[in-house]
């Protein structure tokens, strides 16, 4: 069965015992993914005593197979990043996905960046020269994390370091060759999906997001 993990409170609670070298220190901020990774990031910054925040990010999903990301998108401070898998990319075209679809799914994941970013409070913080520790629930492939670590590299942050509760291995290499460190508590190998690994993984709604990210 692997490990499992109560919800996603409980997860960023054994998550923050991994991340103890960064308690209390005043040059580092934690960031959660919205919307999953925000709850995991709020028990983590509560357990080492720091500013909490987060990053608004979507995910470009191939029609049909919503699940696996071809890119994602990051919203940092009035600029939207946007990174491709650009090998995957050809080979989805290869199999018939035209450009209208792929621009149909970028469309309605930029309107949704957009309507968050009026919503949720933390997206702002200011990261320059300052460590950020970026938190998700899940590392699958890995896409939306790298968005969040490039936007955050954009607006100046002096070390990224990636952290969630269990990803893949696929996922782990790429952000290593992206991050200053990646912190993840288990690496299965054979990955499911993310929530396979919480006992309670239930869909979270922007007002859960906004009250984890206010309290």
């Amino acid at each position: 069965m692997g490990t499992r993990f109560e919800d996603r409170t409980e997860a960023g609670a054994r998550l923050a015992a991994a991340l103890a070298r960064f308690e209390g220190r005043q040059d580092t901020v934690v960031l959660g993914l919205a919307r999953g990774g925000i709850p995991v990031a709020a028990a983590a910054a509560q357990a080492l005593g720091l500013p909490l925040g987060t990053v608004l990010v979507r995910k470009l999903g191939i029609p049909g197979h919503e699940e696996t990301a071809y890119g994602a998108l990051a919203w940092a401070r009035g600029r939207m990043v946007r990174l491709l898998n650009r090998p995957l990319l050809e080979r989805v075209r290869e199999h018939g996905v035209g450009q209208e679809q792929l621009d149909g799914v970028e469309e309605r994941e930029r309107a949704e960046l957009l309507r968050r970013v009026q919503l949720y409070p933390g997206a702002d913080l200011d990261v320059s020269g300052k460590t950020v520790i970026l938190v998700d629930d899940g590392l699958a492939t890995g896409a939306t994390m790298r968005a969040a670590v490039e936007a955050m590299r954009e607006e100046g942050a002096a070390a990224v370091v990636a952290a969630a509760p269990v990803g893949s291995v696929d996922a782990e290499a790429s952000l290593e060759r992206v991050c200053d460190a990646v912190v993840c508590l288990h690496l299965p190998g054979k990955f499911r999906a993310v929530g396979s690994w919480y006992r309670q993984f239930g869909q979270l709604t922007d007002d859960d997001a906004v009250r984890f990210l206010s309290a």
